[in-house]
C-alpha cells in the first residue's frame, strides 16, 4: 500500500485574512480558490511539495452543524484551540525570524523541547497554531 498526505484542513474565520497569511506571511503558493453560496475555499501549499496541500474552509460549510455548534467551533477558533498544523524547517530559528518580521502572531519562541525537537510556534489570523519543527 502507497498512501501519501494529500490535503489537510484548517477552518478560517476571514478568507481574506487567511490568503494573505499563508500566501503573503508563510510564502505557499494559491494552488485553488473556490467560491460556493458566499463561501470560499482556499488550496495553499509550499512550492517544493506540489502534492500536499493546506485547504482552508469555513466551518461553517459543515453539514447538519448546528447553530450552537458553530458559535462553539468559532469560539475553539477564537482561542486557538480548534485545529493546528505541524510544518518543518531546516532552520527553525531563521524561520522564526522572518515570519516574526513579516508580522505572523508569536505564540512560542524557537526552543528545544524535551522530546527531542527545536521549535516554535505562531498562529494564523482564524486562530489555527502553526507549530514549526527544526527538521533533522
Amino acid at each position: 500500500m502507497d498512501l501519501k498526505i494529500n490535503a489537510s484542513f484548517l477552518p478560517h474565520s476571514s478568507p481574506d485574512e487567511s490568503l494573505e497569511f499563508f500566501r503573503d506571511v508563510l510564502g505557499f503558493e494559491v494552488r485553488n480558490d473556490v467560491g460556493y453560496e458566499g463561501m470560499r475555499w482556499i488550496t495553499v501549499g509550499p512550492a517544493s511539495q506540489p502534492d500536499t496541500n493546506i485547504v482552508l474552509h469555513p466551518p461553517a460549510a459543515t453539514p447538519g452543524l448546528t447553530e450552537d455548534e458553530r458559535r462553539m467551533l468559532l469560539e475553539l477558533m477564537a482561542k486557538g484551540t480548534y485545529f493546528g498544523v505541524n510544518l518543518a524547517t531546516t532552520d527553525v530559528d531563521g524561520t522564526f525570524d522572518t515570519l516574526q518580521g513579516r508580522g505572523a502572531e508569536v505564540i512560542q519562541e524557537p526552543m528545544d523541547q524535551p522530546y527531542g525537537v527545536r521549535d516554535c510556534a505562531f498562529r494564523d489570523p482564524a486562530g489555527n497554531e502553526l507549530r514549526i519543527q527544526q527538521a533533522g
